[in-house]
């Protein structure tokens, strides 16, 4: 009789993709609301990141907004730079986001152990990740929270953007004023709150790239106020002996993309030549364009394979300290009016997402189409119609889950304003272990 309760699930790998569906390995993050671990898709054996985040947590922190809004807005997005979503569903206790298995660590994790990166390293680096900004910002997205944290490795060392916790679409119409991104990598019209668009992602790009090659930022202070006036104030400045560490063209790419005017900022003229401006850039000349965007270059920097690339701190915690631990169950039979508004939202529009049988779709009114597709074959020899990322095939989110808020944004037309106030959270605390995080 005992025998009975230790069958195993049975998974129906026909229906709605849910936790089942998948072996849980180790452990590799822990964010705001939840945790990152990998896990391997019991039918394809891909291997993919979980991201799951607690949704009792999430309504207490008051972002409900902010995790529907990024799972709305990484159905859209498919592209070589970009960590992108493969799955989404949720249980009784958690939303699950399963994204590209990124092995080789986010850049934070690099910095702090070599100091600084390779001016090579770090041009390859900026180069791949302005390819997914000029995809992103051909979709009116602004990413908002570029950093070295929410850059991820593969295990051949190439580039991703992750954490889209306070992306938001844009209008060219109008612009946003909300105070949102982690402070060091603020641009200035942000801080000022004269209004911004997407040239504040270029400025955030120059600061990483920046602090990647010199290891240190270029505006610093020592309280809010201190940070604020330097970045608004301060004249730009290399080290003594920036030129051993980068090339004359290379800190002529830097004040470009640190310029204080957002609209002079390298490809962020409107009537200039966008992407191809960067990739005309003397810095970037021995850029081949087209082997980067088939991720078929050889990165300067590749991670050491034999070793965890994240902090192993997670994975022991989640042994010793872990009271309630992940584990695949199933769902209650309950009356969805009988849930709070926050938890009823969640179950209403954290929708399922299945990306080998799912086209990608847009949610912004401006543009509600489907994103283009092709027929694949997948690991097990069906043909399905699925989004198709070259080079990606089960390369961790790494880490953050930074809470945010977009404080002080104005009334916005009824069509519009579900995107900017998605992200109306309180900002207490919200804020990473490593930066303080604002939305």
């Amino acid at each position: 009789m005992g025998a009975l309760c230790c069958r195993p699930q049975v998974v129906d790998f026909d229906g709605d993709v849910n936790l089942f569906h998948f072996v849980l390995l180790r452990c590799v993050g822990k964010g705001a609301f939840g945790k990152v671990r990998v896990v391997q898709h019991k039918q394809t054996r891909e291997l993919y990141a979980l991201k799951y985040i607690n949704k009792p947590k999430c309504v207490k922190m008051k972002a409900v907004a902010n995790i529907i809004q990024e799972r709305r807005l990484l159905e859209e997005i498919d592209h070589p730079f970009v960590v992108n979503l493969r799955y989404a569903f949720q249980d009784d206790e958690n939303c699950f986001f399963v994204l590209d298995l990124m092995l080789g660590g986010d850049l934070r994790f690099h910095l702090e152990r070599l100091g600084s990166l390779s001016e090579d390293t770090v041009r390859f680096y900026v180069a791949e990740i302005s390819s997914a900004l000029s995809f992103l910002h051909d979709k009116h997205i602004m990413h908002r929270d570029i950093k070295p944290d929410n850059i991820l490795l593969d295990e051949k060392g190439h580039a991703h953007l992750t954490d889209f916790n306070i992306a938001v679409h844009y209008s060219e119409r109008r612009m946003l004023t909300g105070v949102a991104g982690s402070m060091a990598y603020m641009a200035p019209e942000i801080l000022s709150k004269r209004g911004y668009t997407y040239p504040i992602d270029f400025w955030s790009l120059g600061v990483c790239a920046y602090e990647l090659i010199f290891g240190r930022r270029p505006f610093r202070g020592r309280t809010n106020s201190a940070l604020t006036h330097s970045i608004s104030r301060d004249p730009l400045r290399f080290p003594e002996n920036a030129e051993e560490k980068c090339s004359r063209p290379g800190l002529q790419a830097l004040k470009s993309l640190l310029e204080r005017e957002p609209f002079k900022r390298l490809s962020c003229n409107p009537q200039g030549e966008g992407f191809d401006e960067i990739k005309r850039h003397p810095w970037f000349s021995c850029i081949d364009w087209d082997t980067l965007g088939r991720k078929e270059g050889l990165s300067p920097f590749v991670p050491d394979g034999k070793k965890a690339n994240f902090d192993a701190s997670h994975e022991l915690e989640e042994l010793l300290l872990e009271d309630n631990p992940l584990k695949a169950k199933a769902r209650k039979n309950r009356d969805i009016n009988d849930l709070s508004v926050e938890m009823r939202q969640m179950e209403e529009q954290f929708t399922n997402y299945d990306f080998r049988a799912m086209n990608r779709r847009s949610y912004y009114p401006h543009n509600q189409q489907t994103v283009s597709t092709v027929t694949a074959t997948s690991s097990s020899g069906q043909v399905t119609s699925r989004p198709v990322t070259p080079g990606i095939n089960g390369d961790v989110d790494q880490i953050t889950d930074a809470g945010m808020l977009d404080r002080d944004t104005p009334p916005v037309p009824e069509e519009e304003a579900k995107f900017e106030d998605a992200h109306a959270v309180p900002m207490t605390n919200l804020m990473t272990e490593k930066e303080e995080t604002y939305a």
